[in-house]
């Protein structure tokens, strides 16, 4: 085959695997909307897969989301290789020590290996659960809103399960504060 045959074909099989992604995309989004409709509306049918979800956590004991429902919760959907969920966990760490007595709860959801998350949770000192979501978190966070697969992605629950708030990639103290205080 000729190096022009082997380009034509290389992008022929792009070309065929991107469309491929669309079209599944679009149907998983499709089947998933419909279910919605029919159900209630994204952020309730959200609310309630995220609270019905049971997770390990980092000792590899299964935890309930649901066992802290009555808390105001921040639900962060992040991964280590994640540069935007890095910067922006600092701010949950401080935001989780000042305001724990207003029982405010951040629970993080890896999208990642174990031994990582294990390892950058000590190394920042994470003090709140981090919870390893796999696969199965991504279709949390696409349930909350999500529709694009992007991290970081929190989702801001009131102490009665609602979801009150979603954000899509990094959110800054300065902007989080504001949502959280009159919850609290």
């Amino acid at each position: 085959m000729t190096t022009l045959g082997k380009a034509l074909l290389y992008i022929g099989v792009a070309a065929l695997a991107i469309f491929s992604g669309f079209l599944l995309q679009n149907t998983k989004t499709s089947s998933t909307t419909k279910h919605m409709a029919q159900n209630g509306s994204v952020t309730n049918d959200g609310a309630n897969l995220i609270l019905a979800t049971t997770l390990p956590d980092l000792q590899g004991k299964n935890q309930s989301v649901s066992q802290w429902k009555g808390k105001v919760l921040v639900v962060n959907f992040w991964a280590t290789w994640c540069e935007p969920c890095r910067r922006e966990m600092p701010e949950f760490i401080e935001l989780q020590d000042e305001l724990r007595d207003q029982e405010l709860l951040f629970i993080g959801i890896a999208l990642d290996r174990e031994n990582k998350v294990q390892q950058y949770s000590k190394e920042i000192g994470i003090n709140y659960p981090i919870l390893l979501g796999g696969i199965k978190a991504m279709e949390l966070a696409e349930a909350a809103g999500n529709r694009y697969s992007v991290l970081p992605f929190t989702v801001i629950f009131n102490r009665n399960g609602e979801i009150v708030s979603t954000h899509v990639g990094r959110i800054a103290r300065d902007k989080l504060e504001p949502i959280l205080k009159p919850l609290l």
